[in-house]
This record gives structure tokens, sequence and C-alpha cells, in this order.
């Protein structure tokens, strides 16, 4: 399995990266996770997301402008610029999914979308071409996902956005790489929202993971004190995610 980091950038892009959005690739097959504002032109430096048979899916962990933005993006692309035999997209994410890209795009019919996305709800377990797909619900203030994708006998795993909990512990347990967001710095922070570098590698070391790869650190903050927290807690390998890093396990 080969990960690349498309966009990393917590809450809204910078000047370095766009939003969040990262593909997941094995023999010959890729998922999308996350569109956040700012990446469809990045994923373009990736592969050709309007050419069939590009992409399996994308995978949304929740519907905040920096985790989906651009899949409306995407659906311009697609609908009016791709080729006329282009099959829907399967887009798995949150129950509310069709009516945020509407409202994103300024859509008066929602039901436009289903033209040229298979929109389904997220589901425990689910197969997407050669993953399988396991999600756990996230702490965070709209319905939210982890997301864990297996391949080849290898995992990764992705936390969105969600404050430290159990339930991430669990799903992200043995895998290979724990993607995981650190927006915060320092201690007391408000619950149920994000993670600090800290709660990152506490989750890291409790699940047992490979490797912890940091992302969705948010530009105001300090980078290397982001990496200190972690590396306080977690004894592994740790990272920092750069737009066109890849990582394969």
């Amino acid at each position: 399995m080969r990960l690349t980091v498309v966009g990393c950038a917590g809450s809204y892009p910078n000047a370095m990266s766009p939003a969040s959005c990262y593909v997941i690739e094995h023999d010959g097959q890729r998922i999308v996770l996350d569109m956040g504002n700012g990446s469809l032109g990045a994923l373009h430096s990736v592969f050709d997301p309007l050419a069939p048979d590009s992409i399996q899916a994308v995978l949304l962990s929740h519907c905040h402008i920096d985790h989906c933005a651009d899949l409306a993006s995407l659906f311009v692309a697609r609908h009016h610029y791709g080729p006329r035999d282009l099959p829907r997209l399967v887009v798995y994410g949150p129950s509310d999914t069709k009516e945020r890209l509407a409202s994103i795009y300024g859509m008066r019919d929602p039901s436009l979308i289903d033209e040229s996305f298979d929109l389904r709800v997220h589901q425990p377990t689910a197969e997407v071409g050669a993953f399988t797909i396991t999600t756990a619900p996230a702490a965070h203030p709209v319905e939210a996902y982890s997301i864990r994708a297996t391949a080849g006998g290898h995992s990764i795993t992705y936390s969105g956005d969600t404050g430290p909990t159990s339930t991430l512990v669990e799903l992200s347990h043995g895998t290979d790489i724990a993607l995981f967001e650190a927006s915060f710095v320092g201690h007391d922070n408000p619950p149920d929202l994000h993670m600090s570098g800290a709660d990152a590698g506490r989750v890291a070391a409790s699940a047992n993971v490979g490797s912890l790869l940091l992302t969705h650190l948010v530009a105001r903050n300090d980078e290397v004190q982001v990496l200190d927290e972690a590396r306080a807690v977690f004894a592994g390998p740790i990272a920092v995610a750069r737009p066109a890093l890849s990582l394969t396990v």
C-alpha cells in the first residue's frame, strides 16, 4: 500500500498546502480520503481524476469544508467536462453528504449529484475494490468518522477530525501507518473536537501502531512543539505530513 499526501493543512488551506486530502493505492487501485478546499488541483499531480477507472471511491471523514469542499469541484469537473461515458463515482460519507455538497455548489436540485456520484453512507465495514474499509464514529461536533483501509496484509488508519477516544485506539490497533490529526498544542483544549500532538502520540502508543504521521496541523501553531509533544509519548517513527509526501508499507 502507498499513501500520498495531497493536502494536509488544518482547518483551512495555507500557502504551502491545500486542506485535507490523501490517496491510498494498492495493486493498481486507489481511494481518496477527504477532498478539502484546494485539493482538486493538487490531486491532478497524482492521477487524472477524470480518467475512467482512475479511482475506486472517495471516502469523506465528515462534511466540514476543509474535508469535503472540493468534492463539489470534482462534481463540476466530472459532470460538465468529463467523458460522456464516465461511470458514477462511489462516494462514502456521512448521512448528510448530498445536502452539504448541494449547499457548497449552490445547487437547487440535489438529485443532480446522483448523475455523477453514487453516494453511500459509511458502514462499519465495506469492500471497495482491493480495499477493506472499516470505520468508527469520531468525536467531533458533526457526524464524523475515522477510517481504516486494509489491503495486501497492511493497513493505514486515518483519524479524520476527532478528539482522542478509545474507539480510535481500537480501530487503529496494529495499523502500519496512523495518519492522525494534531490540531491543538498544549493542554486544556476543548473536548471532542481535535487532538494535540500529545493526544495523537498517546493514541498511537496505546494502539501499538507501526508509525505515526501527523497531519491537519494549523498554520498558527508551532510545528516543532506539536512534534515534540508527540515524541514525548510515542517511541515509534513519527513524521509530519507534507504535500506530495509518499509512504509505502
